[in-house]
C-alpha cells in the first residue's frame, strides 16, 4: 500500500481536498496531470465570484457558509492575503421579476444577510452600471472575488507543509478497484491506495463508470475582460462583484483586480456561455464571431465606462452533470472511489467546503448529512 489516500486532480476542488486531507492524515498523495494552478484548467481566468446569496437549492448554503470560514483559514495558514477579496456583491435585475424574486426567496429560506437597493440607490452608489428603468438590486455584504491561481497554489503548498506528497506532470490513465484497495496507473507506473478521490474536473469522465459518463459532459466556459476608461471606478473598493439577469441579456463579472481590466462575461441560458466540447485537451480557446458580438453588445449597454472591445479572452473546460448538481460521494456504498467533480461551472466559491467534505468522508472521519442531491448514486438506477 503506497498511501492511505490519493487525490486525482489538484485544481479547484482537488487542491482543497488535498489540503484538508493533509490535516487528517500523514499518508496522502496528490496527482496533477500538469502543474497546480496551470492556466489551461478550470482554475484559469484570474478570479471567481464568491457570494453568500446563491440562486439554487438551500442545501448549498451551509457549504457556502463553511467555505467562507475555510477561505480565511487558508489565508491565515499560508500567509497569502487576499485569496478572498471582499467587495460586496450585486445581483441586478427587474424589480419583481423572476430573478430578483428568486434571490429574495433564497434569502428568506437561508437567512443570508442582504439589502435591497432601489434603482435610485443603485444609481447613486454604483454609477458604473447603466441601468434599465425598472432595475433594482440585491446586495450581498459578504460577496467578493476569489483569486483562483493564488488559492490553488496556496492550498497545495499548505498540503505539502502538512506532509502530503504531490506528483506533478503525472496524468492518471486508469483507476481500478481491487479487494485490497485502488490501483492508480500513469504510464508504466502504478500505485495502490486504500481510497481515491477523483477531482479532475473536465477530465474526470475518463475515470468514471459508464452510468456516470452517460449523464456528464465536458463544457467550454468562455471568459472575457474589458479595459476600464478609469480604473479607479472599477477597483475592488468601488465596484462590487456583480451578476445581471434579464430575459434577453445576462452577464456576471469582477472588479479590476489589476487596476485596469474588468472581467465581464456572458452568463445564463440566454447567453449559452457553456457549450459541450468532447475533448478537454482540445477546448477551442478563440471566441467565435457570435460570442464576440454577444458579449460586446451586452457590455456596450451595461457599462459605458468600459471600452467596448474585448481586451482579453479565454476558454476553459469544466464537467457538467445532467441536473447541474455536482458528484460528491462514493460511487456506491461498497466503493473505495470517491467523486468530487461535476461542479457545472459553479464550484469554486464552495471549493474549500467541498474539499473538507471530500477529505473527511474519504478518510472515514465524518459523513455529512443532507447531501443526497449531490451523491453519485442518484444516477445509478437510471
Amino acid at each position: 500500500m503506497d498511501a492511505q489516500l490519493a487525490v486525482i486532480g489538484l485544481g479547484s476542488i482537488g487542491s482543497m481536498a488535498l489540503w484538508q486531507a493533509s490535516r487528517l492524515s500523514g499518508s496522502v498523495v496528490g496527482f496533477e496531470a500538469a502543474t497546480p494552478a496551470h492556466g489551461r484548467s478550470a482554475v484559469g481566468g484570474d478570479t471567481r465570484l464568491f457570494r453568500m446569496i446563491y440562486l439554487g437549492r438551500p442545501e448549498y448554503y451551509p457549504i457556502i457558509e463553511r467555505s467562507r470560514g475555510l477561505w480565511a483559514e487558508l489565508e491565515a495558514e499560508t500567509g497569502q492575503q487576499d485569496i478572498l477579496t471582499p467587495t460586496g456583491g450585486l445581483s441586478i435585475g427587474t424589480a419583481n421579476g423572476s430573478y430578483i424574486n428568486s434571490l429574495l426567496e433564497a434569502t428568506r429560506i437561508t437567512g443570508a444577510e442582504h439589502y435591497v437597493l432601489s434603482r435610485e440607490e443603485l444609481a447613486e452608489r454604483y454609477p458604473q452600471h447603466n441601468l434599465r428603468p425598472d432595475d433594482c438590486a440585491v446586495y450581498d455584504p459578504h460577496g467578493g472575488v476569489l483569486r483562483t491561481d493564488r488559492a490553488v497554489s496556496a492550498a497545495v503548498a499548505a498540503a505539502q507543509a502538512g506532509g502530503a506528497t504531490v506528483l506533478q506532470n503525472t496524468p492518471v490513465d486508469s483507476i481500478t478497484e481491487t479487494d485490497h484497495g485502488v490501483v492508480v496507473t500513469s504510464g508504466d507506473r502504478t500505485w495502490t491506495f486504500e481510497k481515491v478521490i477523483v477531482a479532475s474536473g473536465g477530465w474526470s469522465r475518463r475515470l468514471m463508470p459508464d452510468h456516470l459518463k452517460a449523464v456528464t459532459e465536458t463544457h467550454r466556459i468562455v471568459l472575457t475582460w474589458f479595459i476600464a476608461q478609469d480604473g479607479t471606478q472599477f477597483s475592488p473598493e468601488n465596484f462590487p462583484a456583480f451578476s445581471r439577469w434579464y430575459e434577453d441579456h445576462s452577464m456576471y463579472g469582477a472588479p479590476a483586480v489589476d487596476g485596469v481590466t474588468v472581467k465581464a462575461s456572458v452568463d445564463g441560458p440566454v447567453a449559452g456561455r457553456a457549450r459541450a466540447t468532447p475533448d478537454p485537451d482540445a477546448v477551442p480557446r478563440e471566441l467565435t464571431r457570435e460570442e464576440v458580438e454577444k458579449v460586446t453588445e451586452i457590455v456596450t449597454e451595461f457599462f459605458p465606462g468600459l471600452i467596448p472591445t474585448i481586451a482579453r479572452s479565454d476558454a476553459f473546460p469544466d464537467l457538467f452533470t445532467e441536473d447541474r448538481h455536482p458528484l460528491v460521494g462514493w460511487l456506491d456504498e461498497n466503493s473505495r472511489i470517491y467523486c468530487a467533480t461535476g461542479f457545472s461551472g459553479k464550484g469554486f466559491k464552495m471549493a474549500t467546503g467541498y474539499g473538507r467534505i471530500a477529505a473527511h468522508e474519504a478518510l472515514g472521519k465524518q459523513t455529512i448529512e443532507g447531501l443526497d442531491f449531490v451523491r453519485p448514486d442518484r444516477f445509478k438506477t437510471r
